[in-house]
């Protein structure tokens, strides 16, 4: 495996450049634009409270300012950030808005966004805790204690409807801060869009003041990157275009995770080079950056010795159970791994011997396995490939490019 790669625009910052150019009053352009099944399913919720859009290639024009309730029910598909921001922004509305989502979708939790914006005087009824959610606001703002513990999506969802609401909102955040990084990318992006923000022991939004059209450009996704660089590690040597290390992505770890496993990183103006090294086993507190767990699992499970991941509960709500459909996956080509609470643990082996896996539609689970092929001795075989799509529409294209054997059927 050899060659060269740019990666796809960060998933998280195009959900969150639309949201926040909907709510700007007036015309926002978004520049080098994700355009996967997830992010359609925000350009669709923002269409649907009033915006308007014209996307050219990886370009999209948006209009907001001048917003209304959505007149039917939201669907989300399969995007967990969809509907979680979507949530909050929905509170701003004094009518009913309901929104739901695929039957993954359905199965992921709501209760602490719910909760949390109850206490805001928002109305709100679902299914359990979990979707299909109806909300009713508005919302008032004020001081809002959350539990941190299952998603930074809830949080990010309170912060970006704040600016909207005419009183100041500061929120608590209560059990820890899972997936933090993700908290100061929604910050940074606000203060572009011209809201007042700041992440401290409190989250503190300064009401009224709404947000500013302006010029946005995405960058690269360390959340994607991460497949190609770990494909190097077990076996290549490729460049990786386009990130930028500054970037406050919490999945650009990823980088000292391989030079700690031992694998060849350098860094350069021009991107990141990856080599194959002597892998050997680690432990990784995997809490800030739980997208990378899938695909380090994989880089770990030839590595010499024993690995633990671990500070991780949360994967057991994201598109499946994470934990267990990785566990799963590794053990189905030979690898020696288990389940914990919050991680797993590897013990390495020399080589997998392939098989065939069930991703249960989990697009990073499907690209994992499609890396660790790399290191099995016979194919690795899946149903429905095509749900890379949600995150990294072209993976096995670009990946065909630098060497990795795959076929569709």
């Amino acid at each position: 495996m050899k060659g060269a790669i740019t990666p796809p625009p960060s998933k998280s910052h195009t959900h969150r450049a639309l949201f926040l150019a909907a709510l700007a009053d007036g015309e926002s352009t978004v520049e080098n634009l994700l355009v996967s099944d997830d992010t359609r399913a925000t350009l669709g919720a923002v269409e649907s409270m009033g915006a308007t859009t014209s996307v050219c290639g990886d370009r999209v024009s948006l209009k907001g300012g001048r917003l209304h309730a959505p007149s039917a029910a939201v669907d989300a598909y399969n995007s967990g950030t969809t509907m979680r921001i979507f949530s909050g922004i929905a509170s701003l509305f004094d009518t009913d808005v309901t929104i739901t989502g695929d039957a993954s979708l359905r199965k992921r939790p709501m209760g602490p966004l719910l909760e949390a914006l109850s206490q805001t005087g928002v109305s709100c009824r679902s299914e359990g805790g979990f979707p299909p959610i109806t909300v009713r606001g508005p919302n008032k703002g004020g001081r809002v204690r959350i539990d941190g513990s299952v998603s930074s999506q809830f949080i990010s969802s309170l912060m970006i409807a704040a600016p909207m609401i005419e009183t100041d909102t500061e929120i608590t955040v209560e059990t820890g801060r899972v997936s933090a990084p993700y908290i100061d990318i929604t910050a940074s992006m606000m203060r572009r869009f011209g809201a007042e923000v700041s992440v401290g022991d409190r989250i503190e939004v300064r009401g009224g003041t709404g947000y500013s059209p302006c010029r946005y450009r995405i960058p690269a996704d360390f959340s994607s990157a991460a497949f190609p660089m770990v494909a190097a590690a077990l076996g290549g040597d490729v460049s990786v275009r386009g990130v930028d290390m500054d970037d406050p992505q919490g999945d650009r770890a990823i980088v000292g995770i391989l030079r700690g496993a031992g694998a060849i990183v350098e860094e350069g103006d021009g991107g990141i080079r990856v080599r194959r090294g002597d892998l050997r086993g680690t432990e990784l507190d995997m809490g800030r950056t739980p997208d990378l767990f899938p695909v380090v699992a994989v880089l770990l499970s030839t590595a010499e010795g024993d690995s633990r991941l671990y500070g991780a509960p949360q994967l057991r709500f994201k598109e499946s159970d994470r934990i267990e459909t990785t566990v799963n996956m590794l053990r189905a080509l030979g690898a020696d791994a288990s389940g914990t609470e919050d991680g797993c643990i590897i013990h390495g082996r020399n080589m997998l011997k392939g098989g065939r896996i069930e991703h249960r539609g989990d697009h990073r689970i499907m690209m994992a396995a499609a890396v660790a092929s790399l290191v099995c001795e016979g194919p690795v075989t899946m149903e429905d490939a095509d749900c890379c799509a949600v995150s990294y529409p072209g993976f096995l294209r670009e990946m065909r490019e630098i060497g990795l054997e795959s076929e569709v059927t």
